[in-house]
């Protein structure tokens, strides 16, 4: 049975280790469709899988890597042939089950979808959970009535995966986009995204334990939570809306009811993991097609590496040290 290179986390006490190893077929879990993976990329679960406290993987030896993008080898579904380009994001990848960082992955039918026309294999792995998930956030906002002649959109963490597409996809779409970050040299970075200006992470949340600060924002996408996400909800303008999708900076919100019996402020919850397939497809579409960058993804790659060097990366990420997106390609 043919070899392949997989990226291995194992259980050594009370301690993770990983290693790049050769595994064969059979080592993989059941499923329906097998694809030879192009790429996969770097996200924040990610980092937690390879953590022994990360509480995301709960059995040892593992595969992680919660996206992947390739080509169909084998299936027994029959909206699957060989030589299909597919992505897969989401549902158990690289947390239930064995993930995207391997030349090799078995999944369940339902989980494959496939490549847009106008987006390449490369390109859907830039893309990726994080772009998914600015995606479906903007997606939220328009149904609320957020749209670009409403005001000013604020992005916060908009640095990291799901912060910097968002500036990209809503700059894309017309919106004036106010980006907030903690690092102090994000600045030229974002601008070159498309966001309109650059704040401190301070400054976007404002005073978090005021109830209520000045309207300043239509709407917002906060992959961060915690008290920056308090800080948001408390500017946000009449009839505003928040999109949070992340709990990076902490789970607990310490807000009150006034942002939202005063000002008819909405906060909505971003799932990308268990989305419908029919809303998924429909993303998909449109990442591929008329919410691209006039410039595409590819200014969003910060760093690209192989499975040799995944180990970085993932530490980083965890400790906030990554700036756009890590594209692995496998």
């Amino acid at each position: 049975m043919e070899s392949f290179r997989a990226f291995i986390v194992e259980k050594e006490g009370d301690r993770c280790v990983t290693r790049v190893g050769a595994i064969t077929e059979n080592e993989l879990p059941p499923g329906d469709v097998t694809i030879r993976v192009a790429y996969s990329c770097v996200n924040f679960k990610d980092g937690l899988a390879v953590l022994a406290d990360g509480k995301i993987v709960s059995r040892y030896p593992f595969i992680p890597g919660i996206d992947l993008s390739g080509t169909v080898v084998r299936s027994d579904d029959e909206r699957y042939r060989e030589g299909d380009r597919v992505l897969v994001t989401g549902y158990g990848l690289g947390v239930s089950r064995e993930g995207g960082y391997s030349e090799l992955a078995r999944v369940p039918g339902d989980w494959v979808v496939p490549l847009p026309d106008g987006l390449s294999l490369r390109e859907a792995m830039i893309v990726g959970t994080a772009g998914f998930t600015a995606a479906l956030s903007i997606e939220r906002l328009r149904e609320q009535g957020v749209l670009p002649d409403r005001g000013p959109v604020a992005v916060a963490g908009a640095t990291g995966g799901v912060g910097s597409m968002a500036v990209a996809l809503l700059a894309a779409l017309g919106y004036e986009v106010v980006a907030g970050s903690g690092k102090a040299d994000a600045a030229d970075y974002l601008r070159e995204l498309g966001a309109s200006s650059v704040v401190s992470r301070e400054e976007l949340a404002g005073t978090v334990r005021k109830p209520l600060q000045k309207e300043r924002w239509a709407g917002a996408i906060d992959p961060v939570g915690g008290a920056g996400l308090a800080g948001l909800l408390s500017a946000v303008r009449y009839g505003g809306t928040v999109a949070v999708s992340g709990l990076t900076g902490g789970a607990d919100v310490p807000t009150t009811v006034y942002p939202f019996i005063l000002r008819g402020v909405s906060l909505l919850g971003i799932d990308s993991v268990q989305c419908p397939r029919d809303l998924r497809e429909r993303m998909w579409r449109r990442l591929a097609r008329e919410w691209k960058p006039s410039g595409g993804y590819e200014r969003l790659v910060a760093e690209e590496t192989g499975l040799d060097g995944l180990a970085r990366p993932l530490a980083a990420i965890v400790q906030g040290g990554l700036k756009g997106r890590v594209l692995v390609r496998i």
